[in-house]
């Protein structure tokens, strides 16, 4: 049985439907599984099983985190970052997109094919496409929230673009080193090189990442790798 809407937006109706009606979360919660066909949320949530990867990435997810997100054009990886800003108030997170690449209308586009409406989150999502993105962008944009923020970079190489802006590498150490200090988590998408397309190699690695300058990838906690529909996520050693 194919739901309506996705399970998290299913969630957020009940949410304001518990609200809304002064019930409890779980009534509403069984109202929205019976108009789904079900008998109740808990027959609901047996027969659905969120496989995703970006429901299992950020399960895996935890404050101070540095994830990386790899893939060719085309693959999916600007689609998984917004994915988990999405998600992010599932483990009650802010979610803020820094992007060089879209333009905000773009942004919002894509949110609203992957069934989400950012503009109903109550404040909880952020998109900022300033020409200015660099890690000292990002962190002055965050210090004074006292927000948990779930941070997506779209992406790493374009940050890199500007001679006025530090070595790509002074960049990522800034990043994680406030992911470490205000319990954030930042996700930056990376570009892969093409050369990748030329092996036989099914999924790309952290060798394939294209760098145009030298940056310590150990600082990434989690690594995610796009190709084909396929996904490899990679913990820390």
């Amino acid at each position: 049985m194919k739901l309506s809407s996705p399970i998290y937006k299913l969630k957020r109706r009940a949410k304001l439907l518990a609200r809304d009606n002064n019930i409890r979360l779980h009534e509403a919660l069984n109202q929205i599984a019976t108009k789904e066909g079900f008998k109740d949320w808990s027959h609901l949530a047996s027969n659905y099983s969120e496989t995703t990867p970006a429901e299992k990435i950020i399960r895996q997810m935890s404050s101070g985190d540095m994830v990386l997100i790899g893939a060719r054009p085309g693959h999916g990886k600007t689609l998984l970052g917004l994915e988990l800003i999405a998600l992010a108030e599932r483990i009650n997170r802010t979610g803020y997109i820094f992007t060089l690449h879209y333009n905000e209308t773009d942004v919002w586009d894509r949110f609203e094919k992957l069934g989400f409406n950012p503009r109903e989150s109550d404040g909880r999502v952020f998109v900022d496409t300033s020409d200015n993105i660099c890690a000292a962008h990002i962190i002055e944009r965050l210090k004074k929230t006292l927000d948990q923020a779930l941070i997506v970079v779209d992406y790493l190489q374009l940050l890199d673009q500007k001679r006025s802006n530090p070595p790509l590498d002074e960049q990522v150490r800034a990043l994680k080193t406030f992911a470490t200090e205000r319990g954030a988590i930042v996700v930056m998408i990376s570009q892969i090189d093409r050369a990748f397309e030329l092996s036989s190699i099914g999924l790309p690695g952290i060798d394939d990442i294209r760098l145009p300058n030298p940056v310590d990838l150990s600082l990434f906690d989690k690594k995610c790798f796009l190709h084909d529909g396929k996904v490899q996520i990679e913990m820390a050693a």
